[in-house]
């Protein structure tokens, strides 16, 4: 039942609702001991009532509070009142990346940069060991300042069901059960990457996937996997042929070479670390010209048939001269 203004879980008063999504309905509040402003997120009630899943999230929750990033939305901790848990996160003011993207391609620079800022709060939190798992645009936020946060970090992870008797995937684009085990898939449909949407085990390279079509999202204000259904968009993220020629004429070399590289549905051959992705956006945000690959050593064969041609070179040369 949706909470009404006014209302209390423990030092927290409800002030309006914020929206509703599979991770739960989130709500704005006021912290009344420290006089500050919150988002409250209930937990959905297949977690809520089952005491591992519960135990098991409260414990993520304590590893995903001791991420302290600008560009990850902080989570304060676990609350619970009259049987109501909930999640207490920073609240972000601002606008979703999602809502900007439905206004239009954004300029390069400024995709660039908001990129640039998604990166490092992945590397992060890549670097504890935590994988978002449902990174697209509703979960960012651009913030008034312009800066962006990423929201709901590893609250797919949280809630998980692992139990043997685990529930099937849901049909709405958000899928939130039993990720870790094979044939069951876990995120948001257009946004997965190809090992999520097959039900395979994933790690930080399908975070680079969404990552990557966030970026190609940004800059030509279109839908990179959509459908119908559920499945023609997953049906698109698994063999749909990615039509480059969207992207604008104007975008530079480097984030062309970048997006292919986090597009590559062979996750062997994807980028393999985020960190990558952050210095080829630094470096081009800077003005900096990427660094050419050294020059490839010839092969002993070539080498001495390259002296020889010089030495002959030499000879005829001094031939003529006499």
């Amino acid at each position: 039942m949706p909470l009404q203004p006014g209302s209390r879980i423990g030092q927290y008063e409800i002030v309006a609702p914020l929206g509703a999504g599979g991770m739960g309905e989130v709500y704005r509040a006021t912290d009344s001991r420290l006089k500050r402003s919150v988002a409250i997120k209930i937990l959905p009630d297949e977690v809520a009532r089952d005491p591992e899943r519960l135990a098991r999230f409260e414990r993520e929750a304590q590893v995903l509070a001791s991420l302290n990033h600008p560009n990850i939305g902080a989570i304060y901790g676990v609350e619970e009142s009259g049987g109501t848990r909930c999640l207490v996160l920073e609240l972000v003011e601002g606008e979703t990346l999602a809502s900007r993207i439905d206004q239009g391609a954004l300029d390069v620079p400024e995709a660039a940069r908001l990129a640039l800022q998604i990166a490092e709060g992945l590397e992060a939190a890549h670097d504890k060991g935590i994988i978002h798992r449902d990174l697209k645009p509703a979960n960012v936020m651009i913030a008034a300042d312009g800066s962006a946060k990423v929201l709901d970090f590893g609250l797919a992870k949280a809630l998980e069901e692992e139990s043997a008797g685990g529930g099937s995937a849901s049909l709405s684009p958000t899928m939130t059960a039993a990720a870790t085990r094979l044939g069951i898939i876990l995120g948001t449909a257009g946004y997965m990457s190809p090992e999520q949407a097959r039900g395979k085990a994933v790690d930080r390279r399908a975070d680079i996937w969404a990552f990557g079509v966030i970026l190609f999202e940004m800059l030509t204000g279109k839908r990179l996997f959509t459908g119908e259904t559920v499945s023609d968009t997953l049906a698109g993220v698994l063999r749909a042929e990615l039509d480059w020629k969207l992207l604008p004429s104007d975008t530079p070399g480097p984030l062309r070479r970048l997006l292919r590289r986090c597009l590559d549905r062979d996750v062997k051959q994807r980028l393999r670390d985020i960190g990558e992705a952050r210095i080829v956006l630094a470096d081009w945000l800077a003005g900096k010209a990427p660094e050419e690959a050294p020059a490839a050593s010839p092969a002993p064969g070539r080498r001495w048939s390259l002296a020889w041609s010089a030495a002959s070179a030499l000879i005829l040369a001094a031939g003529a001269a006499v």
